[in-house]
């Protein structure tokens, strides 16, 4: 009950962090790799670990603009910039020479800004589909329980939490491309994607135990309120989440600080968003719920 109970103070903090990720995206914006803006990207291998420090000023004075150069395990380094001419293509693998003895390119690829376009358009697609198709999933699944918030409202109270859950990490993800350039890529899209898969199943756990408790409650004639029962299915499921939520951050965690270079950024996407939605579905799912029975109440009277 005491979820329910203190809902301003929960609301209240999602509010300030809401607010500190919209200001992020709408202040910086997104800063967008090559899958989505078009440009290169260069793997070179070393058969000894290679000295970035070597590499970095013969990059520089190539005047390519902004680039990223990153290690990829002991022996790799991955470049990432612009689309280069056949000539630059020629200088860029010099000053990438310059790393380590004996350097075999693994990847050269280019991806074009046509392609790039398409792929923002289809991501964008994506997400809208997915919220879409999880609203008409809730609305038809808790189509019973009318009273006494309506079934849709369900599904309403649903989409607030995604938009929480993908608004965070997206919010994250503007402010380390802004102080430490980091780019979000295809992967990024992926992470978003899961994060509202894996968000919708914690908060329709919740959902559904009041659905139960509400059918209970009318079978057996007894007289809880709404907030009682809300706040009684929160507290028999809040264990549960927490539990299930751990065991998948112990894992991005593992895969964050032990796995590859390139999974680094995408483990990170899924790990904030992961603790916002599961922050979600405890804090603001099921207590909007009673805020809107509340409200209509209010209404009525």
């Amino acid at each position: 009950m005491l979820v329910i109970k203190y809902r301003k103070i929960f609301y209240t903090f999602s509010a300030i962090i809401f607010a500190l990720a919209f200001y992020g995206l709408f202040a910086f914006g997104l800063k967008l790799g090559i899958d989505f803006n078009g440009g290169v990207i260069v793997d070179m291998n070393y058969t000894t670990s290679p000295d970035t420090s070597k590499i970095n000023p013969a990059l520089e004075q190539l005047n390519m603009g902004d680039y990223s150069l990153r290690a990829s395990g002991s022996n790799d380094v991955i470049l990432r910039t612009r689309n280069l001419s056949d000539s630059e293509r020629n200088s860029v693998l010099t000053a990438l020479s310059l790393g380590g003895e004996n350097p075999t390119v693994k990847t050269f690829d280019s991806v074009g800004p046509i392609l790039g376009a398409e792929l923002q358009r289809k991501s964008m697609y994506a997400v809208a589909l997915v919220i879409l198709a999880i609203v008409l999933f809730i609305t038809f699944a808790f189509r019973h329980v009318s009273r006494p918030v309506s079934s849709w409202k369900y599904g309403v109270v649903a989409v607030i939490a995604l938009i929480h859950d993908v608004l965070i990490p997206a919010g994250f993800f503007a402010y380390l491309g802004r102080f430490y350039g980091t780019e979000i890529d295809s992967l990024f899209v992926t992470a978003l994607l899961v994060v509202l898969g894996f968000s919708v199943h914690d908060t329709i756990v919740v959902f559904d135990r009041t659905r139960e408790n509400l059918r209970i409650n009318g079978s057996e004639k007894q007289k809880k309120d709404f907030e009682t029962i809300v706040g009684e299915s929160v507290n028999q499921t809040f264990i549960r989440s927490i539990n299930t939520s751990l065991t998948v951050v112990m894992a991005l965690l593992v895969l964050y600080f032990v796995g590859p270079v390139l999974t680094k950024d995408f483990s990170l996407a899924l790990l904030v968003g992961v603790v916002a939605g599961t922050y979600s579905s405890i804090f603001i799912g099921s207590p909007l719920l009673v805020t809107l029975e509340k409200f209509q109440n209010r209404n009525k009277k």
